[in-house]
């Protein structure tokens, strides 16, 4: 369903922009995306490729690792990879296994890696400024950072997953607060992967392997959970990334269900958005253009609707000045750009 009216809502599919993993540029396994600074500002997107890490089994990085600054446009075609970003490795500027992705009021980049348990900063054009982060269970320090959430004083908020905890830092890395621990209760975590705030600053948490997104003030004070375990209307499957719009609505990847699930300011479920990539991206159909072989088995495939939709989806946000949600189709490697649109019209219907 490309354009999908729920309980006063519409959500009309944009486009795709992304290409397949074979491909050299682009997105490889995008896992994270987060907006720049500005009207007309660029997006972020972490990229994580393949390859065999030294005494481990294989993992999901590597080759292809990387940050893309990209324009995304307001139209497929008009997309605009403008730079791209970090390598794979351990030295100050690299990465191993990238999750989180934000952005702060100058324009600086935070890059959270769950592997190396640290916090890498670049300026907007990818020049790497410092890094910091231990590994360890003590407060302030880090086991497995995902989610960034940077908020209007430019203080980080980090879901600190292996820890099952939130903390907040400033931007040098200095411990603020910390909350959370292990359990299923209400203010536990489990395993918390992504992390957002609302216009009145309240923070949101996707907790993972508890299939729920929990609400909390600034403080690290529970407030609100909703979702359940399940595949149902409003249920989660390990959901990953979150979002809220200025309208309060909470956009949650739910990640083991290949879906995003939308909920109203107070947890109640709205809708289910499935993926309409209908049409290939811009970028991938310039790579299919190269390949005769590619054209013809793309048109012997019995059921082309499986293409369209959402595979694993990592991250989310919502782009305020385009009122747009842009999704991390990981599986897919692109992004499915939704307009939530505010003077839709009903057509009428004729006999």
């Amino acid at each position: 369903m490309q354009t999908q009216i729920a309980a006063g809502r519409v959500y009309d599919f944009s486009h795709a922009v992304g290409r397949s993993a074979a491909s050299g540029t682009g997105f490889r396994m995008p896992v994270a995306v987060a907006i720049g600074v500005g009207t007309d500002a660029a997006s972020y997107v972490i990229s994580r490729g393949f390859e065999m890490i030294p005494n481990v089994h294989w993992s999901r990085t590597g080759v292809g690792t990387r940050v893309t600054k990209v324009i995304f446009g307001g139209i497929s075609g008009e997309e605009e990879l403008v730079t791209e970003f970090g390598k794979y490795g351990e030295d100050p500027g690299r990465f191993i296994w990238p999750a989180g992705i934000a952005v702060d009021s100058q324009g600086a980049v935070y890059v959270a890696d769950e592997w190396l348990n640290r916090v890498s900063i670049f300026d907007g054009d990818g020049k790497f400024l410092q890094c910091w982060g231990t590994s360890g269970a003590e407060e302030g320090e880090l086991d497995g950072p995902s989610g960034i959430l940077i908020d209007a004083n430019d203080d980080l908020y980090i879901s600190d997953t292996r820890n099952h905890r939130v903390q907040k830092f400033t931007k040098d890395g200095v411990l603020m607060a910390a909350w959370g621990g292990l359990g299923s209760g209400e203010g536990q975590l489990d395993s918390p992967w992504g992390i957002a705030s609302d216009s009145e600053g309240y923070i949101y948490v996707s907790d993972h392997m508890n299939h729920r997104v929990q609400k909390f003030t600034p403080e690290g004070e529970f407030v609100a959970s909703f979702g359940s375990e399940g595949a149902g209307r409003g249920e989660l499957g390990r959901p990953s990334g979150v979002a809220v719009d200025p309208d309060g609505d909470v956009y949650v990847c739910d990640w083991s269900n290949n879906r995003v699930q939308v909920f109203g300011p107070d947890g109640r479920f709205i809708t289910t958005l499935r993926g309409d990539a209908y049409e290939l991206s811009h970028w991938a159909k310039m790579t299919v253009a190269t390949n005769p072989d590619a054209v013809r088995r793309r048109r012997e495939v019995p059921n082309p609707q499986v293409e369209w939709r959402f595979d694993m989806p990592s991250d989310l946000v919502f782009d305020t000045a385009n009122q747009r949600l842009l999704v991390a189709d990981t599986q897919r490697q692109r992004i499915q750009i939704y307009n939530k649109l505010k003077d839709y019209a009903i057509p009428s219907r004729t006999i």
